[in-house]
Parts: structure tokens; C-alpha cells; sequence
């Protein structure tokens, strides 16, 4: 008679999965102390301790959640993961600090945070909606090209407004520097006797992606307001104001970039 085969059981728990290994000045910016810039200064000026040794190398690897991170004495732990809108205005930039001493949208946070980034950038003479965080694999799915992820915004342009301009828009343009620049969708919004409107829909913004549109159409861009990010809209947000995202809209962006998303609306090839 066949004895039964007895299981070898183990009280050993599964692990959880591998620790995540990065470089240590990207494990300073994930853990919310710094940029990945400013983590290198650091690094590079001693005041970086790895489980007890200095490590002046920004590409050191680590253990986030297992090695021992210290800046001058000072043992960091991961901050909460915030997400926060401003209202940027136009004028100011969207860095951490500026070669020329301007204004910067870091002018315009709450105090008593712990260090956020930009998720992607509005030139300078643009304004509108601008999200940050400590988030920083959140922020590179929001700005990915894949994600397909709308951005809206609203353009005064010194131009009567036409269908034929809507038309040329939604076709393509060639930019002057000969690349051909799509959008998703355009509408005209209102004008009055010499400006105009219009609403324009982006899924990949490139540098200047509208103003260079409107360029090589020999037309002047007056205002450029980013007025949503997917179905997170600027709403009531006064100018230079922030808030942080209720979980709800949060949740509602992450859903919005695993949604299937049309092509561009680009005929010009």
C-alpha cells in the first residue's frame, strides 16, 4: 500500500517581494527630502551617510525601506505622499530656483511641507493649473507621453477667430522649425473686435507645443491658461493659490490615465 507523500510545510513568512534598490540621490528625492540635483550636492559634499559611511557618489545604490539614510546626523524616514494644486501665475517660474532671481512657484507653497516638485512645467508667460508632489514615479506616469492624459487649456489670441482657423488648427501645423505639431481637439470659446478665445485640448504638450502653433501662423498668443489636467479642473482656485487633492480626485486621475484615449486629431502629414 502507497503511503500518502507528506508536505513539507515552512514557518518562514513569503517576503513581501524584493526591496527596491535606486541611486542615493534618487532615494533622497523619494524620500521627500530634496531634489535629485540638490541630493547630489550633498552626496558630493559629504553630508550623505549610508548605514553609518559617508557616500559621496549619487549613484550608490541603496535599499529604500532596509539601509539607513542619514544627512548631517539626521536619519530620514519617507514623508507622507502629498498632492497639491496652485494656481500658477503668469510671470513666475517652475523651478526650485532661478539663475536670473525670479520668482519661482516654490514663492507661492504652505509652509511646514516637506519637499515637492512640479509635475512637468507652464512656461513662464503661461499660468493656470500646476500640480506637485513627492510622488515621483506619480508624477512621471502623469507626464508620460503614453498616458495619452488630456491637458486643457484656454488661449486669448489677438485674431477674429474663424473656422478656418479652427480647421488649419485641427489639421496640423508645421512649426517653423519644421515639426509638426498636433492637438486633440479645439473649439472657439468667444471674441469680441480684435481677440478671440479659444479652448485647446492637448494629449502630449511639447515645449511651447501652442504658442508654436499659433507662431507659424503668425499669430499672438496673449494669454495661455492651463485650465484642467485630465478630469482635474482648475475650478475656483484663486491666482497664486494652493490646495492639496481630496483623495476622490486623486483616485479619479490615476483611473483617467488607465482609460483607453484617442489619437490626436492631426490630419498633416
Amino acid at each position: 500500500m502507497t503511503q500518502p507523500v507528506k508536505r513539507k510545510t515552512s514557518n518562514k513568512k513569503r517576503e513581501a517581494g524584493p526591496l527596491k534598490r535606486v541611486g542615493l540621490a534618487r532615494a533622497l528625492s523619494k524620500l521627500g527630502y530634496c531634489s535629485r540635483s540638490r541630493a547630489a550636492e550633498l552626496i558630493a559634499a559629504g553630508q550623505v551617510k549610508c548605514n553609518g559611511a559617508v557616500r559621496r557618489d549619487p549613484q550608490t545604490s541603496v535599499h529604500l525601506g532596509r539601509d539607513r539614510i542619514e544627512i548631517d546626523g539626521q536619519a530620514l524616514a519617507p514623508s507622507s505622499t502629498i498632492y497639491l494644486a496652485l494656481n500658477k501665475p503668469r510671470g513666475v517660474v517652475t523651478t526650485a530656483a532661478d539663475e536670473k532671481s525670479r520668482e519661482t512657484v516654490y514663492a507661492y507653497l504652505p509652509e511646514g511641507l516637506p519637499w515637492i516638485a512640479p509635475v512637468g512645467r507652464l512656461d513662464k508667460a503661461s499660468e493656470g493649473l500646476l500640480l506637485l508632489t513627492n510622488d515621483s514615479e506619480w508624477a512621471a506616469r502623469i507626464t508620460a507621453p503614453e498616458t495619452h492624459l488630456d491637458k486643457t487649456y484656454h488661449v486669448q489670441i489677438r485674431a477674429i477667430a474663424d473656422e478656418v482657423l479652427v480647421q488649419a488648427l485641427r489639421s496640423g501645423i508645421r512649426a517653423n522649425d519644421g515639426e509638426l505639431l498636433c492637438l486633440k481637439k479645439v473649439c472657439i470659446l468667444r471674441h469680441g473686435e480684435r481677440y478671440s478665445w479659444l479652448e485647446i485640448v492637448l494629449e502630449e504638450g511639447k515645449n511651447r507645443h501652442i504658442r508654436r502653433m499659433l507662431e507659424a501662423l503668425k499669430i499672438e498668443v496673449r494669454r495661455l491658461v492651463r485650465v484642467a489636467i485630465g478630469p482635474l479642473a482648475l475650478g475656483e482656485l484663486p491666482k497664486g493659490g494652493t490646495r492639496r487633492l481630496e483623495q476622490q480626485e486623486k483616485q479619479a486621475l490615476d483611473r483617467a490615465m488607465r482609460a483607453p484615449n484617442r489619437e490626436p486629431a492631426c490630419a498633416a502629414r
